[in-house]
């Protein structure tokens, strides 16, 4: 049935194919695909074949787009919309699934950071508005580096980092992942879970280091020691005996 919404939506086909109307015309998505609607967007869907379909969607109020777009501007942005209502495009694919994993966290993400690292930079993909000209920015890179490394546990964000080094935030994300090779976000992890091992192996418990490093609570903890590690930090504190 044709209908709108007052959000921006995007998600990713996640089995089977769809037509579907837009404001631009008809598309056809597959398994893979990103989808994306704008607020007041007239559209419908129906599945290609005869196996349905599923996929993931978020929904997001125009003032949270706006606000992520203000980052990859680089400054106010006028009436926005979503440029591709189907992108086939798996990096794109892979920024939604982080961002999908992010914002449904039940146990909350370690920071402001990674929501608003993945919506940017998949907001990158979805827009054809003229991106910021690169700029050098190693000094800023070492700057944000460096206050990370300071206190890892401490609840930065995007724009606190960036500003230590007086650029924007989106030459700040851009930046720090071509020289380090990981977001600010995915360095602030890595960062974290190196203090929460050293803290194990020196007999700390394990709740007082979830919460000394910077961790939402133990289980999340866990879930990405387990990750990096390959072994639980229980397993890991009974090895340092």
């Amino acid at each position: 049935m044709r209908h709108s919404h007052d959000q921006f939506g995007i998600g990713v086909i996640l089995r089977g194919a769809q037509t579907s109307s837009s404001g631009r015309g008809t598309v056809e998505a597959q398994a893979g695909d990103l989808i994306a609607v704008n607020p007041g967007e007239v559209h419908d869907g129906a599945p290609l074949g005869e196996g349905g379909r599923a996929w993931q969607m978020l929904y997001f109020e125009p003032i949270v787009i706006t606000d992520a777009m203000e980052i990859l501007a680089e400054g106010a942005v006028p009436a926005m919309e979503l440029s591709h209502p189907a992108l086939r495009d798996p990096c794109a694919a892979d920024q939604f699934r982080r961002l999908f994993s992010a914002v449904t966290d039940v146990h909350g993400s370690e920071s402001e950071i990674a929501d608003h690292e993945a919506l940017v930079l998949l907001l990158a993909h979805l827009t054809d508005r003229p991106r910021p000209k690169e700029v050098h920015v190693p000094a800023a890179i070492a700057d944000a580096r460096a206050r990370i490394d300071e206190d890892p546990a401490a609840p930065l964000t995007l724009a606190e980092l960036a500003d230590l080094g007086g650029v924007s935030r989106f030459h700040l994300l851009r930046g720090f992942a071509r020289i380090t090779g990981l977001t600010p976000h995915a360095y602030l992890v890595q960062r974290r879970l190196h203090l929460a091992r050293r803290m194990i192996a020196a007999g700390d418990a394990l709740a007082d280091v979830a919460q000394a490093a910077g961790f939402s609570d133990q289980s999340h903890m866990t879930r990405l020691f387990i990750r990096s590690y390959g072994i639980s930090p229980g397993r890991y504190a009974a090895a340092q005996r």
